[in-house]
């Protein structure tokens, strides 16, 4: 912590995607005021992505759960907790620890991690215990233990910048994971003969900098791996000496591979993909030294995700390309702190400090080390079999912390129905107002990131010191504390004294050290001796760091030894398979999944912050141009996109960057934000075998033009609820709340319309016609309500085409940025019952640059004043220049 007269500076860590940044927070009276990228911490090396840059903007108490809750009632802590305790204590009497459940995220810290799984693998008795961690990372976890012996990603973010070749599938790096991204653009820069292949059925912001893209056919991803290893032994380019000496199984590997995807032809036709471009990839991986294969969610969320991982890794391991400088095949997290709940045993099926239930001696040892007096034996449900086990009743209490089943789970519907019906539903979370929270029987108020204390684990195996700085808001309590709570009121004192995160560090760092003498390569022993001071002020560190060695390599592998019982990489068989879930005349459409560019999750956090709502601020289908043109649907046009499980309504963004018959939604937007776009309720419950994962990237779906009468923007200084229309997003602003509202019928009164959902000042000024109302009204000098809706209802209105509805209505960043203005003039309230300025100089068009808030028109006026270069647009707009998230649209402006 760094101090000045009026501020203080203290070193954290980003609370979003797996990268992992280091941030300097910079705090003042209790406030965050700013953040800045931690020049000193090895991920980021100072850059953050506009996500991390806002982290200042999403820390205020608006939305917070700030006290217990037992059926919506105010409750005291102490009745809470008891509350929590009996209720388990009487479920487990009544019908056995596996009738209850935990459900965890990638988002908490290492620390509540380690409690949680403590309780209930060895104190409750049930390896129930969960997260949502199961959804984006599991099929890695399995495909690096049957290859590895252990979860073990071998490389670090610097092979990514000395690879020659640079393989990135299932990632759109760009949008995902930015810091990592503009990484790789600054090595690329400085190394043009670098060569980037992307992977990926959409052209994503990722290929700005690939020099080749190859957009494969959907769930194809295994065909093209295990031709890749068949192509290297047909042309000469195994690394036979490594075979020989340091894995196993490579013989029945090539066999399987051979049986499908024997020949580069027959690879690319099963894949789609043009046999030339397809045939140079596997030319350039078999004459490539350094080469890296980058691989996240896209290989991940299958129902082969762990075929898909070993086939990957296959390629690596016959070819030597491991434990090298700039080699590896390397899975990218989508979480925080998911590597730290691997860490920690927080699935189902492990134990803790990277053990797990197939061998006796693994759950003796962590038995006699927690003293648990109630061990259990074996793994517990995975998290698709959860709350499908809550949903028929065999599980009859759950906790969930710090996630958002009811939107982020597939099958989301059935999610929150299971909800519904369980006898007790406890959620811990910072937020009030989530779809999860609306089914819970008891709300327990934690802290949130700005708060929070202890550790999280990045991709490159790096853990880093999340430090609180601001006070816990209102009653609000951290999860280990409020974990050990419930622990010591069911009776279990013993093992749950901690009274600090760093107690709990060094218990977790004594655990993975115990009985291991080099058994296992997960071992931060040399951590467990720290005292409080220390913890502290720990700095990033690599793992191993075993006490005994006194060793923290950047790379595992490095001497060809792995942790398996032979010291041999296993080369797993691969037969890849189609996707389970197929097409059909009913449902003729792929659905992918995926994350936009500046938003997180189920926008909790990140939709608090104005800013980051400007680049996107509604949920969207992505739809080719012929699919568009058959289903006869336009650009913007408001859509039903639905299957046999649900249905969402969205608006058409029709892209030739999306391969026909295929289409693609966001994940952010949850019934929060949203009438109906929880693109999960889509997806079916359909997992990897193995993994447990769900099939996140490959849904069968159809979709249709809703034949919208009317659109709306209103403008509000309160939040509103039950908005009577087909379709609304809510928008949060830096005052208020802005809605983009569509409708299928046409209401007789708009006035009464709005009167039906709040109340409207009699200081107002409207407009009115047969195809056009228009409302403002004000509470002295401020606008408190702007409400602008264009219908198409009328027959003498009927050449007012759908398409023309959005024209026909004023500029939203515009109307919003005026609301936040005192208007004091009749002539300043007309121009915004106009909708824009006179002479149209505020409208900077749709923004590009999140950071800087640098829109389109902006950018293309610069380009035709005579910017020619990103360099040159920054020089002069700033835009581009921070994060470098917007750079690959940028670059489409300068093109």
């Amino acid at each position: 912590m760094t101090n000045t007269s009026d501020t203080c500076q203290v070193k954290t860590t980003c609370p979003y995607c797996g990268v992992g940044c280091g941030v300097n927070a910079e705090v003042s009276d209790n406030r965050l005021i700013a953040v800045s990228g931690d020049r000193d911490h090895p991920a980021n090396q100072g850059r953050l992505c506009v996500k991390g840059s806002a982290l200042h903007e999403t820390t205020g108490l608006e939305g917070r759960l700030l006290e217990p809750r037992i059926d919506g009632a105010s409750v005291s802590w102490e009745q809470a907790i008891d509350h929590v305790a009996q209720g388990f204590r009487k479920t487990i009497e009544a019908h056995g620890p596996d009738s209850v459940a935990l459900y965890l995220s990638g988002q908490i810290l290492t620390e509540d991690y380690y409690v949680a799984n403590k309780l209930m693998k060895g104190f409750i008795g049930s390896a129930n215990v969960d997260t949502n961690s199961r959804l984006c990372m599991s099929s890695a976890v399995a495909a690096h233990k049957r290859a590895f012996g252990a979860d073990l990603v071998p490389g670090c973010y610097e092979d990514l910048e000395l690879a020659e070749l640079l393989i990135l599938t299932g990632s759109n790096t760009a949008w995902a994971h930015p810091v990592i991204y503009q990484r790789i653009v600054a090595a690329k820069k400085a190394r043009p003969e670098m060569k980037i292949v992307v992977i990926d059925p959409r052209q994503t912001a990722t290929c700005d900098i690939a020099d080749l893209h190859l957009p494969l056919k959907p769930g194809s991803d295994g065909y093209l791996f295990t031709g890749l290893l068949s192509y290297l032994a047909d042309n000469d380019a195994l690394d036979s000496t490594f075979i020989d000496n340091h894995t196993e199984g490579f013989d029945s590997a090539l066999l399987a591979a051979k049986q499908l995807t024997g020949s580069v032809a027959e690879s690319a036709r099963l894949c789609g993909l043009p046999e030339t471009g397809l045939g140079l990839l596997y030319d350039w991986f078999s004459r490539t030294e350094k080469v890296v294969t980058l691989f996240s969610q896209g290989i991940n969320q299958s129902s082969s995700g762990v075929d898909k991982g070993n086939a990957i890794i296959n390629c690596h391991l016959a070819t030597g390309k491991i434990g090298k400088p700039g080699s590896a095949p390397f899975s990218i997290t989508g979480q925080p702190n998911a590597m730290g709940g691997r860490e920690v045993g927080g699935l189902a099926n492990q134990l803790a400090a990277h053990m797990d239930f197939s061998d006796p001696a693994n759950i003796e040892l962590v038995e006699t080390f927690w003293q648990a007096p109630n061990m259990v034996h074996q793994e517990g449900l995975k998290a698709v079999d959860m709350f499908q086990a809550v949903h028929d009743g065999r599980i009859k209490a759950i906790w969930i912390m710090g996630t958002n089943p009811v939107a982020s789970m597939p099958d989301a519907d059935f999610v929150r129905e299971a909800l519904q019906r369980c006898e007790l539903v406890v959620v811990s979370d910072c937020i009030e107002k989530t779809d999860t929270t609306a089914c819970a029987n008891v709300l327990l108020p934690a802290t949130g990131w700005a708060e929070k204390d202890g550790t999280v684990t990045n991709s490159e195996r790096v853990i880093s010191r999340q430090r609180g700085f601001l006070k816990p808001a209102g009653k609000s309590r951290h999860d280990w504390q409020i974990i050990c709570s419930v622990a010591r009121a069911m009776g279990f004192d013993a093992g749950f004294e901690f009274t600090s995160p760093g107690q709990i560090f060094t218990e977790h760092a004594a655990l993975s050290g115990y009985r291991n003498n080099g058994r296992r390569y997960f071992d931060i022993s040399a951590l467990e001796s720290l005292t409080e001071e220390q913890y502290n002020q720990l700095q990033p560190v690599r793992w191993p760091a075993a006490k005994q060695a006194n060793l923290n390599p950047k790379r595992l592998f490095q001497s060809g030894q792995f942790n398996t019982p032979s010291g041999r990489a296993r080369m797993v068989a691969v037969t890849p398979t189609a996707p389970v879930n197929r097409t059909s005349e009913q449902f003729p459409l792929v659905l992918n999944t995926g994350r936009i560019r500046d938003q997180w999750h189920t926008m909790t956090r990140t939709g608090k912050a104005s800013r980051l709502l400007n680049h996107i601020d509604q949920p969207f289908v992505e739809i080719s141009p012929e699919d568009a043109a058959q289903k006869q649907i336009a650009d913007n046009d408001l859509v039903e996109v639905s299957n046999a499980l649900g249905r969402c309504v969205v608006r058409a963004n029709v892209t030739d960057r999306q391969p026909a018959g295929s289409l693609f939604m966001p994940i952010h937007w949850s019934a929060q934000f949203t009438s109906q776009a929880r693109v999960d309720s889509l997806i079916a419950p359909i997992c990897d075998p193995i993994a447990g994962q769900p099939e996140s990237k490959y849904c069968p779906v159809t979709i249709r033009t809703l034949n919208s009468l009317w659109r709306g923007i209103l403008i509000s200084d309160k939040e509103l609820a039950d908005l009577p229309c087909e379709y609304w997003c809510k928008v949060p602003l830096t005052k208020g709340f802005r809605y983009e509202l569509a409708g299928l019928q046409q209401p007789d009164s708009w006035q009464q319309w709005l009167a039906s959902i709040t109340t409207i000042s009699p200081d107002r000024i409207e407009l009115n016609s047969t195809s056009a109302y228009r409302l403002a009204s004000f509470n002295g000098n401020q606008p408190e309500l702007l409400f602008f809706a264009a219908s198409r209802a009328h027959p003498k209105e009927a050449h007012l085409k759908k398409a023309h509805l959005k024209e026909a209505l004023p500029n939203s960043a515009w109307l919003s940025k005026q609301f936040a203005q005192p208007i004091s003039t009749a002539a300043q309230r007309m121009a915004l019952l106009a909708g824009k300025p006179v002479d149209n100089s505020t409208d900077c068009g749709a923004i590009i640059c999140s950071c800087f808030e640098v829109g389109e028109k902006q950018i293309q006026q610069a380009i035709s004043q005579g910017a020619a270069s990103t360099d040159e647009l920054a020089a002069k707009l700033k835009c581009g220049s921070n994060c470098g998230s917007c750079l690959p649209e940028i670059r489409a402006l300068l093109n």
